[in-house]
């Protein structure tokens, strides 16, 4: 049997109102057409694999989304020491150099902005410089 509680509905015109004023005071990364915008050059994109790439997406509103200048993290173990080092490593200098990476949108599972300030994209910048030597 339902039973009215006064509490139940006091929370939940709280919650609304809170989503509300958050929502009034963030800037939406979304268009009007639906399909997320960014406003940094790279993105960061997790696949339900796992593996995490870095680059920059366009397509968001396609099935094949397509990166260009990807890059990922590639983890090594030291095997005396044990210690974990990841260093950032550029797609393109695989034996087929490939020039772009086409995904499937049904396994991506989140796309996030990579922040200018982030150490992803300072090591970007570092590698994007010696590139251009």
């Amino acid at each position: 049997m339902f039973m009215f509680r006064p509490w139940a509905l006091a929370w939940a015109s709280f919650g609304v109102g809170l989503v509300s004023f958050a929502s009034v005071g963030c800037r939406s990364a979304v268009t009007k057409t639906g399909v997320p915008s960014f406003d940094t050059q790279y993105q960061a994109v997790l696949l339900d694999t796992g593996l995490v790439y870095y680059g920059k997406i366009s397509g968001l509103d396609t099935d094949y989304p397509i990166m260009r200048d990807v890059y990922y993290v590639q983890q090594t173990t030291d095997p005396q020491t044990k210690q974990v080092n990841s260093v950032l490593i550029r797609r393109g200098n695989e034996w087929h150099g490939p020039t772009m990476t086409v995904l499937n949108a049904r396994h991506i599972v989140l796309v996030e902005p990579v922040g200018a300030n982030s150490k992803v994209a300072q090591l970007i910048a570092q590698e994007e410089a010696k590139q251009a030597k």
